[in-house]
């Protein structure tokens, strides 16, 4: 899957799920900052990620995460150490 697609998918639901201002989403924004997400919206964010990418974030990867570049970026990961 290209990155971009990646992007658009997860950038929908944050703003439809989560809602979350598309304003405040941007490749260097801060993850948590930003989504101000408690432990059961990530819960529910493992579970719309799985649905969508087939793939599972655990806490360490969201420990891992930072930036929204970064959280593109593991997903991504994910998908293609899911394929390998």
């Amino acid at each position: 899957m290209e990155r971009e697609k990646i992007v658009a998918i997860v950038n929908d639901f944050l703003v439809n799920e989560f809602e979350v201002d598309s304003d405040e989403i941007s490749n260097d924004a801060n993850l948590k900052t930003t989504l101000g997400l408690d432990s059961l919206d990530y819960i529910d964010m493992v579970v719309i990620i799985e649905s969508n990418f087939g793939v599972k974030l655990g806490e360490a990867d969201f420990k891992r995460m930072i930036t929204f570049d970064d959280f593109y970026t593991t997903i991504e990961n994910k998908i293609i150490e899911k394929k390998a």
